[in-house]
C-alpha cells in the first residue's frame, strides 16, 4: 500500500475539524480585539493563534499518514527538543564526542517503536544508553564535573527522547487488539487534552489565582489556576473520551485528573531548568511560545502516564 495513504479515522477528522472551528473563532475574537488597538497589548496573543493554526495544522499532517511518517515526525521533535535543551544547558568540552550518542538515542529509540519492539522501547534508554554514555564518558579520563554532567545528558535523553517517544507508541498500540481505538485517535486525545490543560490552567489563574503554588519556580502559577484547570479537564475527558477511547466513565475522570496534574508538574519541572540556568523562554522558534521545550513541557510528563495506562487495554 502507498506509504503516503491517508489512514486518519472519521472520529479523529471530526475532533479535529473541532479544533479548526475553535481557532477560527479565536482569531476573529482576536482580531475584533485588535481593531484600534494602538499600544501592541494584544500583539502577544494574535501571534500565539497564528502559532497555533501552524502547529494544529503540521501535527495534523503528521498524523494523516502511514504511521512511518507520524513516528519521522516525533523523532524529529525529539531531536529538536534534545538539541534545544542541550544548547541550553551548560556541557563540559570533554563531553562532545560523548553528545554523537546521545543524538544517535533518537533514531535508535524511535526504531524500537517502528518495529514494535516493546521491550526494547522500555529498556533502551533508562538501562542501555544509561550505561552507554556514561562509559563514554568515563573513558574521556575527564573527571570534573563527571556527576553533573552525566546527569545532564542522561535527563535530557529520559524526557526529551524516552518520554515523547511514548507518544509515537500509542499509534501502534492497537495493532493485533481488539480494542475499538484508533492510534491516531488515542494520540490526538492526550496531546489535545495537554495542550487544553495549559490553556485551562492559565485561564482560571488569571481569573480568579490567588494562592501561588510554587512562587519560588513559576511565580504564576496558582492553587486556583491548578485546581480548576484540573477540574475542567477532567470535564472535557468524560465528554471526548467516548469518541476517542476505549476510556470508561471511572477511567475518564482518572485520565482527566492525571493529565491535569500531571501537565502541571510537567510545566514546572522545565520551569526549574530554566530559572537554573537564568533564561525566561527555551527559544523564540515559535511565535507567542518560546521555544520547543515551552510548548511540550507538560507533554514530557503526560504522554508516559498516559501510555501505560492505556497499555493496559491493548497487552
Amino acid at each position: 500500500m502507498n506509504a503516503l495513504h491517508l489512514w486518519i479515522p472519521p472520529n479523529v477528522l471530526w475532533v479535529l475539524g473541532a479544533i479548526v472551528a475553535v481557532l477560527a473563532v479565536a482569531t476573529g475574537i482576536v482580531a475584533v480585539m485588535q481593531r484600534g488597538d494602538s499600544t501592541g497589548k494584544h500583539a502577544e496573543l494574535a501571534a500565539r493563534v497564528k502559532s497555533w493554526w501552524v502547529l494544529v495544522a503540521i501535527f495534523a499532517i503528521a498524523i494523516s499518514f502511514r504511521r512511518g511518517i507520524a513516528i519521522a515526525f516525533f523523532a524529529l521533535l525529539s531531536f529538536l527538543a534534545l538539541k534545544e535543551y542541550l544548547s541550553l544547558i551548560p556541557t563540559r568540552r570533554a563531553d562532545r564526542r560523548v553528545l554523537f550518542w546521545a543524538y544517535l538515542c533518537v533514531p535508535l529509540q524511535y526504531w524500537w517503536v517502528w518495529k514494535q519492539w516493546y521491550h526494547m522501547f522500555l529498556i533502551f534508554i533508562p538501562v542501555w544508553a544509561f550505561l552507554f554514555i556514561a562509559m563514554r564518558m568515563v573513558l574521556r579520563g575527564e573527571t570534573k564535573d563527571f556527576l553533573r554532567a552525566a546527569g545532564t545528558i542522561h535527563w535530557g535523553l529520559m524526557t526529551m527522547v524516552f518520554g515523547l517517544s511514548h507518544l509515537a507508541y500509542l499509534l501502534v498500540l492497537p495493532d493485533g487488539s481488539n480494542v475499538p481505538a484508533h492510534g491516531a485517535a488515542l494520540l490526538l486525545f492526550v496531546v489535545l487534552l495537554t495542550e487544553l490543560n495549559d490553556v485551562l490552567q492559565y485561564v482560571w489563574g488569571r481569573t480568579l489565582g490567588r494562592h501561588k503554588v510554587i512562587e519560588s519556580v513559576s511565580p504564576k502559577k496558582t492553587v486556583e489556576g491548578l485546581v480548576g484547570g484540573a477540574l475542567s479537564t477532567t470535564a472535557v475527558t468524560v465528554a471526548i473520551a467516548p469518541l476517542l477511547t476505549p476510556l470508561t466513565f471511572t477511567d475518564s475522570i482518572a485520565v482527566g485528573l492525571m493529565i491535569g496534574f500531571g501537565g502541571f508538574i510537567g510545566d514546572v519541572t522545565i520551569s526549574a531548568v530554566k530559572r537554573d540556568i537564568g533564561v525566561k523562554d527555551s527559544g523564540a522558534l515559535i511565535p507567542g511560545h518560546g521555544g520547543i521545550l515551552d510548548r511540550i513541557d507538560s507533554l514530557l510528563f503526560t504522554a508516559p502516564l498516559f501510555f501505560h495506562f492505556m497499555k493496559y487495554f491493548y497487552f
